[in-house]
């Protein structure tokens, strides 16, 4: 009698307990982890990507949270390198709790981490648009921008089209981001009878654009197109065109009006185009989300602080519909988003893990970033 009386307490005791341990582990937050540089030469662009996503935890958790659980970032410096993003990754996914990541913008960096990215097995949320990295066999990639193969439509339509350019030079990085963007272009422009008098890549993190600068010049160009995975080259070939008197039209890919580009390059980018996948007037989503991250961080939003800004937010969703944390729940559950209203733009997954198609046409007009129209693609 004694005994069974014992073992009942202890039945009790342990029920108990393991009540407890489940509501601990209810009320633990749910982890997010994130990579993106804080340090080397486009940490800026880092602190705008984590300002996104912060400003959308904020929001998340102040409207109660995810499944009763409040949403925490962990974040790693992913030093600007590639071989920075694998030991950040690998870091973040030492955590065991973490639900899903933030990975880079930068396409040769999300390649970098792919491989271990297929180890994971956790959806990874990127801003890369190398078209090629939604398309490799690896299921727990996302994206949340357009990918390139619609950038190089637009400005090749645009420039050709709208602008009535024929005579192009292509000037890229020769890394995976502006070789991608350099063949869809070319492809672009020579399926509308267009045949490039240059194209011209670069290494990045160069810190003299002369002999690129005087190719164009040589060249006859009356229209650039560009590739320009970093800010400080941006900046550089900007001045550079400008004290060399080379003046062709000019339609750039989205670094080209990041705030870091705009803030270095200065008059020597006015008058020039781009396609974005954000701006602020594009829709009544991107107007608001730009007034929520101005009254936060007293500064102007671009492309780094609003891919990672809708990948939270959809990520949640996610979850929510769902109703789960396991990866393979919420894989599917982001590939069921469709008609979801962004910042950057309407997100209708497709089978691959691409969640939007078209871009934004920008001008640079005297320093002030004006709206021209959007174009989104079927196919």
């Amino acid at each position: 009698m004694l005994r069974n009386a014992f073992g009942m307490v202890v039945s009790l005791a342990a029920i108990a307990l393991t009540a407890v341990g489940a509501a601990a582990h209810a009320a633990d937050p749910i982890k997010i982890g994130m990579v993106a540089p804080s340090t080397g030469p486009v940490a800026e662009s880092g602190k705008f990507q984590t300002e996104g996503a912060m400003l959308a935890v904020d929001e998340i958790n102040k409207a109660g949270g995810v499944l009763g659980r409040q949403l925490q970032l962990v974040i790693e410096d992913d030093q600007s390198t590639n071989p920075g993003v694998i030991l950040a990754f690998s870091k973040v996914a030492g955590d065991k709790d973490i639900v899903a990541f933030l990975g880079p913008i930068r396409s040769t960096q999300v390649h970098a981490m792919a491989p271990d990215v297929l180890k994971v097995a956790k959806p990874v949320l990127i801003g890369g648009t190398d078209p090629s990295l939604t398309h490799m066999g690896n299921p727990w990639l996302f994206r949340f921008r357009p990918n390139d193969s619609y950038s190089a439509r637009v400005i090749a339509d645009f420039g050709v089209n709208t602008l009535g350019k024929k005579k192009w030079a292509v000037v890229h990085a020769t890394d995976a981001f502006g070789t991608a963007g350099m063949t869809s272009l070319v492809a672009s422009l020579k399926s509308m009878g267009v045949e490039p008098v240059l194209v011209q890549g670069y290494t990045s993190n160069s810190q003299d654009f002369t002999p690129v600068v005087l190719a164009v010049k040589q060249s006859g160009a009356d229209i650039l197109g560009t590739y320009m995975t970093n800010e400080p080259d941006q900046g550089i070939f900007a001045k550079q065109l400008q004290q060399l008197g080379v003046k062709p039209a000019w339609v750039g890919s989205p670094t080209t009006v990041t705030t870091t580009a705009l803030k270095l390059a200065g008059a020597a980018l006015y008058g020039s185009y781009a396609v974005v996948d954000f701006n602020r007037d594009s829709s009544p989503a991107a107007k608001e989300f730009a007034a929520k991250y101005e009254a936060a961080y007293k500064t102007t939003p671009d492309i780094f602080g609003s891919w990672a800004y809708d990948a939270v937010h959809v990520l949640a969703l996610a979850i929510a519909n769902g109703k789960s944390l396991e990866p393979e729940k919420v894989r599917q559950a982001i590939l069921a988003v469709q008609g979801y209203q962004g910042a950057e733009g309407v997100y209708n997954f497709d089978k691959n893990g691409d969640g939007l198609h078209g871009y934004n046409i920008v001008k640079n007009n005297d320093g002030t970033i004006v709206f021209e129209k959007h174009i989104d693609f079927k196919d």
